[in-house]
């Protein structure tokens, strides 16, 4: 690892550190470590999500999933969204300590805290920071219920950690697994774990007393929705007791539009007529349409399993969970669900739209990173 010039990024401070590190995985990356002013992001009240507050210890993300929706936030960074979303990582590396503070406040109500909606906490990077431990050290002892959603089995790292939350508040997880096909997976996730490895994860989190299930999504008309696709997902995911299974079609806000239509004239031009027609209207599939592409790949009638089905020997409103009240949004069990509108960060003050943007209702948004 070397340490290069410092740099000054838009609403911090105080300069960041630039640092590269010697690993395949991190070639022509820059990691901007930088202190965060604070660690619990509020999710706008409008949002239909079931949780109010949101952790993201990293902005931008080395998987570099094609479709992936977080890239319009590194706009507010005076980045692209398309390699520096990729290349040009920031580490919040004060995150566990303020997140302690921030717990402690009398004012904090205890309200459920969803991590992994927007970059992936579970990136290559945090192989070497190991934020994750300490937020959820921070959370264990705050006795705080939350949850998190990763394409990621290094989450399997901190299970002895999450087992301590579970014993006292409510803990779930939940594996984003697109697809199974090797060609569509690492052709529109190519820097991701393998999905085999994610629901082996799956198998394993539920075995340690973890409620998790999985999101497949989302679904891209053509590359991972036909019906044999998904139908061995969900075999597998049962077989790993997943206790929620759902998705949703592919969205394209913003220049991620631009961006998925740029691979997919390289990659596969034989669907651009075809996602022309779909995405006409805009950044979403008409109501109909989205309804009928679902239905068909099978994922209709898929629902959340309740928690006691499964794991009937651990209490439900445990910790700091059942002082919140009929207030909190927190829906035990349930895996967290990513949200259009859940701002960049609030430590930085980038939560603003961009000049014409609009501020329109969006629909709740169920993958991908």
């Amino acid at each position: 690892m070397e340490t290069e010039e410092q740099a000054r990024l838009p609403g911090y401070r105080e300069p960041a550190v630039v640092r590269h590190f010697d690993a395949p995985e991190a070639l022509d990356t820059r990691f901007y470590e930088v202190r965060a002013k604070s660690a619990l992001n509020r999710v706008p009240e409008a949002s239909r999500v079931p949780f109010r507050w949101t952790i993201n210890p990293y902005r931008g993300c080395t998987h570099a999933c094609r479709y992936c929706f977080a890239r319009p936030t590194h706009e507010y960074l005076d980045m692209n969204a398309g390699r520096d979303f990729e290349r040009e990582i920031v580490v919040k590396v004060n995150v566990p300590e303020v997140l302690r503070v921030e717990l402690a406040r009398p004012s904090w109500k205890g309200e459920h805290v969803a991590l992994g909606t927007n970059t992936d906490p579970y990136q290559w990077v945090e192989g070497r920071y190991k934020l994750m431990r300490g937020i959820w050290s921070a959370l264990r002892d705050a006795e705080n219920p939350c949850s998190i959603l990763t394409k990621s089995p290094l989450v399997l790292r901190d299970v002895d950690l999450l087992r301590e939350i579970s014993e006292r508040a409510e803990v779930s997880a939940c594996l984003s697994v697109p697809t199974l096909d090797e060609k569509a997976w690492r052709a529109t996730e190519p820097h991701t774990p393998h999905p085999r490895a994610r629901l082996e994860a799956v198998a394993e989190l539920n075995r340690q007393g973890i409620p998790t299930g999985i999101l497949i999504a989302p679904l891209m008309p053509g590359i991972n929705d036909a019906p044999e696709q998904v139908e061995k997902i969900v075999e597998i995911a049962n077989e790993a007791g997943a206790v929620s299974i759902g998705g949703i079609t592919l969205w394209l806000r913003g220049p991620v539009r631009e961006i998925f239509f740029d691979w997919l004239k390289t990659a596969r031009p034989d669907l651009v007529e075809r996602y022309e027609r779909l995405y006409r209207r805009g950044a979403y599939v008409p109501e109909p349409e989205r309804r009928a592409i679902e239905q068909a790949a099978g994922l209709a009638g898929h629902r959340t399993r309740p928690r006691a089905e499964r794991f009937g020997h651990r209490g439900a409103g445990q910790g700091r969970a059942a002082k919140s009240g009929p207030g909190s949004r927190a829906s035990p069990g349930a895996p967290a669900q990513p949200d259009t509108r859940i701002p960049p960060d609030d430590d930085d003050g980038a939560a603003r739209p961009r000049p014409g943007e609009s501020r329109r209702p969006r629909p709740v948004q169920q993958a991908l990173f």
